[in-house]
């Protein structure tokens, strides 16, 4: 694995004193997504054990995606000061915690809070990419983390599949009960392999919220943040509205819910791949705008198939299969074009980009949410997230200029 002057000792597999090894990149990245998704095909189930409002329980997707935001903003000055390994030791014995309290809740708003504090373990998902910036150089580092998310879309591919399985045999009980397990498996991986890959931590805490304004008052870090963020927008569109869609409009089962949310992953697994092989012979900015292109494709098709009457699961999940793709292709250069604007700032700055793409992940899932209704369609779903993706791709085309200019200069 190669690493750049400074950085931490290449990787060997199950030794503390070294880099981690990229099957644990994965999984505390995964332990993460798989929180997030593996409840999709449940939410139904989860509104009436709790004889709560579909609005209400929709908070354990949008509610976490804001939580989870607001922690990015502390977790990567936490890693830039502290360490990585540390903050991601921590934040898994929290997850721990927080999931036993949400598998022995009883009322919602009880089970809700205990959800909120899950949101520890989306500190991997922030540090895997310092990590990789630690570790690695910018065009390395774009291939290096479309490698780490291929990898790791292999577990929300899954995670749906066995929540809308466990659901119809077992209840959503079960779920927590997969989750708090894997997690528990997670920590020890992590506990034997991570060794500490920041060498050059802050010297006080107060010092990386000092050093914000050098990186906020980039153009750049700002372009790739929030090319990041739209990408990214248009699949929490979905999380907050496709449960509802395919419930309710097309009429699917949680477990059919979940075998079909794995073509979503496909298409994120496939753009990755894409990623990880031509990221670094290609260019970041050249990969993000194709993804935004794919993506915004993907929809326009699918809005189409809609319009005439195609109303069906292939429909809604082929179309989100290339959205996939397309935030495939774009989220690893974007994420190490945050990374690498300030690469001192590396773990802030991917707090930041996390805060940023998972804040208005949470928003757009919310919107999408309370937008759809009886005789909405999928009509308010699919306009959401073709407006993010469109974003993305003028996001790209002004990071593109700006680059221009400072090159110009």
């Amino acid at each position: 694995m190669a690493n750049i002057e400074g950085s931490a000792a290449p990787a060997r597999w199950l030794d503390r004193t070294t880099a981690p090894n990229i099957v644990t990149l994965v999984l505390i990245a995964g332990l993460g997504a798989l929180n997030m998704n593996i409840f999709l095909p449940s939410l139904p189930s989860m509104a009436t054990y709790f004889q709560a409002d579909y609005a209400v329980i929709q908070l354990v997707i949008s509610g976490y995606l804001g939580v989870t935001a607001l922690l990015q903003l502390i977790v990567g000055p936490l890693s830039d000061r502290f360490g990585r390994r540390p903050v991601m030791l921590a934040s898994l014995g929290i997850f721990l915690a927080a999931t036993l309290g949400t598998l022995l809740a009883t009322d919602v708003y009880v089970f809700l809070a205990f959800r909120m504090m899950q949101a520890a373990v989306a500190s991997g998902l922030a540090l895997s990419r310092a990590i990789v910036r630690d570790m690695v150089a910018p065009d390395k580092a774009a291939s290096m983390i479309g490698y780490v998310t291929m990898g790791m879309a292999l577990v929300p591919m899954v995670g749906p599949m066995v929540g809308g399985f466990l659901d119809e045999l077992l209840g959503w009980h079960a779920s927590v009960v997969f989750t708090a397990l894997f997690g528990l498996v997670v920590g020890v991986i992590v506990w034997l392999d991570m060794g500490e890959t920041n060498l050059h931590q802050s010297a006080n805490f107060s010092a990386q919220f000092r050093a914000y304004p050098e990186l906020v008052t980039s153009r750049r870090f700002w372009g790739y943040a929030l090319a990041a963020a739209f990408a990214s927008g248009s699949f929490f569109a979905f999380l907050g509205g496709g449960p509802y869609v395919a419930t309710n409009v097309l009429g699917m089962s949680p477990g059919k819910l979940g075998l079909y949310f794995g073509l979503i992953a496909l298409g994120y697994m496939f753009g990755n791949f894409l990623s990880g092989r031509y990221a670094e012979r290609i260019g970041i900015n050249t990969m993000m705008l194709l993804g935004g292109a794919v993506a915004s494709a993907g929809l326009l098709i699918g809005m189409g198939a809609f319009a005439v009457g195609l109303a069906h699961p292939i429909t809604l999940f082929g179309t989100v299969c290339l959205v996939g793709v397309g935030n495939g292709l774009t989220l690893p250069s974007a994420n190490a074009g945050v990374v690498s604007v300030r690469p001192h700032l590396a773990g802030s700055a991917s707090g930041l980009g996390g805060a940023l793409t998972i804040g208005g992940g949470a928003a757009l899932s919310a919107i999408t949410g309370a937008l759809l209704g009886p005789g909405t369609g999928a009509w308010p779903l699919l306009l959401m997230m073709l407006l993010s993706s469109v974003l993305c791709f003028f996001t790209t085309l002004y990071v593109i200029r700006r680059q221009q200019v400072v090159a110009a200069a």
